[in-house]
């Protein structure tokens, strides 16, 4: 009787270890799934964002090459330097968040650049890496790695109706936007805009009037060419920027396809 009792006990201890050695198995295979989804998901955002880098990576090859000053002996340098800061700038997107102030260092770098450009020539270069610079912030807002302290967005001051008008109703043309575009560039003759927009006599004198009239050209002399003021370049970049801030992904979009 005592053998059998004895026994039972036996029994039931064997019983209990198997059932802990199955709950051990059982978190052991949890954890091991767990952690090779997590793998597979790791691997699988990597490749994404690889493949974002390198579209972002030939974008920047393009831009500067074809945006920079073609005549200019500091080109391969500038475009060297400009390369590499905004590549290093891109491979933040391989990150899991991208800290503002890190952002805020490289915006820094890249002013403290651009102030010590030895030329006025230099600002058409500087102005195309800004907009480079900002399609990649816009990608990684995109992605969700990157956004402003404490998700704030920031305050928009008041800004004059009147000064609207001013700013974009002289942009509101397509022939006086190619006007702009065409001699923030270089100047350009009355023939030379005329071939351009597709405009003759009195339609081009009018679409240039509106433009001399804002302050966004001037012309050298009567019968002159024409050329882009200050405040006209100012206007025509933060349009470039403001598309770019909308549209970040536009360009590497059309070559995906």
């Amino acid at each position: 009787m005592v053998n059998k009792e004895s026994s039972y006990r036996e029994i039931l201890e064997i019983k209990k270890k198997l059932y802990e050695i199955h709950n051990d198995m059982k978190r052991f295979m949890e954890q091991s799934s767990q952690q090779h989804l997590e793998h597979v998901l790791s691997g699988s955002r990597n490749d994404f964002t690889n493949a974002i880098i390198g579209h972002v990576i030939d974008d920047i090859e393009a831009g500067l090459e074809g945006s920079m000053v073609k005549k200019c002996d500091m080109r391969d340098t500038c475009k060297s330097n400009f390369t590499g800061f905004l590549q290093k700038n891109a491979g933040l997107m391989k990150q899991e968040t991208v800290n503002e102030d890190v952002i805020l260092k490289n915006q820094s770098e890249l002013n403290d650049m651009r102030n010590n450009a030895p030329s006025k020539q230099c600002e058409k270069c500087f102005s195309q890496v800004q907009n480079l610079f900002g399609k990649e912030i816009g990608l990684m807002r995109s992605l969700r790695i990157y956004s402003t302290k404490n998700g704030k967005k920031p305050e928009i001051p008041p800004v004059p109706e009147e000064f609207i008008i001013e700013v974009f109703e002289p942009l509101s043309n397509k022939q006086r936007l190619q006007i702009m575009k065409a001699i923030a560039i270089e100047t350009k003759t009355f023939s030379a805009l005329s071939e351009l927009t597709g405009l003759r006599g009195g339609n081009l004198l009018f679409h240039l009037q509106k433009l001399l009239d804002s302050g966004m050209i001037l012309q050298r002399h009567e019968r002159g060419d024409y050329m882009i003021t200050d405040k006209g370049f100012k206007v025509l970049k933060s349009v470039s920027e403001m598309y770019s801030a909308l549209n970040p992904a536009h360009d590497i979009k059309q070559k995906a396809h």
